[in-house]
Formats: structure tokens, C-alpha cells, sequence
């Protein structure tokens, strides 16, 4: 704080919080919520791994941690991808084709984030689970990624999932013309108390959105892409179809 310019005051405004909120973060053990955790890092220009390591002893690449944690704590995400199946629904298969590809990471780096992503998977399956909407164009369906064994069981898990009642996976049809989602891919994330969120990647690392004119943006994009996409049961129809012809 003192290397930021920042006083307990200032700081609890810039975040949000009550002084005696962030007064209490100084003291050892005293976490606060994920959310807050990035939003003071941010401030304090640092990573939260630095300032709140505890939570952070997970196997995620240091730049993804803020965003594992803030996925685990939503009760709504909403993902767009133009060019893979989302991370939440990817099979094991997939995932290490998709990260193996190129020789570019190292294949402990691979594992890495193979088991990092499946762990993360888990908050499909809790008692209370995210809501999770996807949006996917039909090319990620039709790619081939590893090899034909990798994409039938792929399609194969996928469609089973979009059966779930708290999960959704909408494809955007091959014959639709260019639409802004096509721009890259991004999740929304929404908290218990309302707050949105969003997380955006690139060739290097991601990143994490919480100005509201950026989540404002952000959601009319969603609003676009879905407009493009295929009703539920017609998607996973599609899904099922694709799935026939890897086999």
C-alpha cells in the first residue's frame, strides 16, 4: 500500500469497502472475497498471488489464478468461442491436444494445465452449480483437433453436457456471415452479489475486465452472437451430427 500511495481509506473507497473492511486485511489470514482480491491488486498494481498466496496454491498459470477464482465463485457464466470448445467443457483428450499442439509449451506445462482445467471443471458438478451458457460457431465442431478418435469423444461429452439442466451450448451455423464474436473469444461471469465480471485472452495470457463501460460492451457483443446461434435442442441435434461423421 505504501509503495502504491495508498492509505487504508483511499484504498477501501477505490474497491468499495468500508475502511474497517480493509483494515482487517493487514492482519494474517484475513482473506478477502475474489472479487475484492483483484479488484485491490489492480489498485495496488501486484499480483493477488502476492498479496493473498493461500488461495492461490493451485496448479493454474499465475496470470489465470484471479479469473479461476472469480469462475469458481459465479453463479452465471456466459462464454463465447469462435475456435475451441470452451475450457469447462473440454475432455481430457481434447485439452492436451489443443495445449500440445506445436511443441509450444513443454509437456510438464501441458500436464499443468491439463490438471488444472479438469479441476476446474468440478464447479459444473457441485450441489449448487454456475449457470453456464456457451456459444460456439460450428467450425469448432468440424476442426480437427489430436485426432478423429479425440473429436468423437469430445462432441460426444459435449452434447451429454448440454443435456444438463444448468447447462446450455448454443452453435453458431456455418452459413451465418461474419458477426462480432468472430472478433475473439470472452466469458462474462456474474457473482453472488450481482457484480459482472469478464475475462478476455489472447496469444499470450488473459485477462481480467472489471470496468463496467467494458462489461457493458462486452454484454451487447453477447447479445449479438446469441442472436446468431442456433435454439438449444437444435444445437445439440448439430452437435450429434458432426459427432457421427469423427467416428
Amino acid at each position: 500500500m505504501a509503495e502504491a500511495g495508498e492509505t487504508v481509506e483511499s484504498l477501501a473507497e477505490k474497491v468499495r469497502v468500508d475502511p474497517k473492511t480493509a483494515a482487517r486485511w493487514l492482519a494474517a489470514g484475513r482473506i478477502p472475497h475474489s472479487r475484492t482480491r483483484v479488484a485491490v491488486a489492480q489498485v495496488l498494481r501486484r499480483d493477488a498471488a502476492d498479496l493473498w498466496p493461500e488461495p492461490f496454491r493451485r496448479r493454474d498459470l499465475p496470470w489465470f489464478r484471479p479469473w479461476a477464482e472469480l469462475e469458481q465463485d459465479a453463479t452465471g457464466i456466459r462464454w463465447y468461442e469462435p475456435l475451441l470448445v470452451p475450457g469447462l467443457l473440454q475432455t481430457e483428450g481434447y485439452a492436451r491436444a489443443v495445449l500440445g499442439t506445436g511443441g509450444l509449451l513443454p509437456p510438464s506445462e501441458v500436464d499443468l494445465i491439463v490438471a488444472s482445467r479438469l479441476e476446474r471443471q468440478a464447479v459444473l458438478g457441485r450441489d449448487a452449480p454456475p449457470q453456464l451458457v456457451t456459444v460456439i460457431d460450428e467450425v469448432v465442431l468440424r476442426r480437427l483437433v489430436g485426432d478423429r478418435a479425440v473429436m468423437s469423444g469430445q462432441l460426444t461429452h459435449l452434447a451429454a453436457v448440454a443435456e444438463w439442466e444448468h447447462v446450455q451450448v448454443r452453435v453458431i451455423p456455418a452459413e451465418s456471415p461474419w458477426h462480432t464474436g468472430l472478433a475473439g473469444p470472452f466469458v462474462l461471469g456474474r457473482l453472488p452479489d450481482g457484480t459482472e465480471l469478464a475475462y478476455l485472452d489472447n496469444q499470450l495470457r488473459g485477462q481480467v475486465v472489471t470496468d463496467p463501460v467494458d462489461i457493458a460492451s462486452l454484454g451487447r457483443r453477447w447479445e449479438s452472437v446469441t442472436g446468431e446461434a442456433l435454439p438449444q435442442r437444435r444445437s445439440i441435434e448439430l452437435i450429434r451430427e458432426v459427432a457421427t461423421t469423427w467416428t
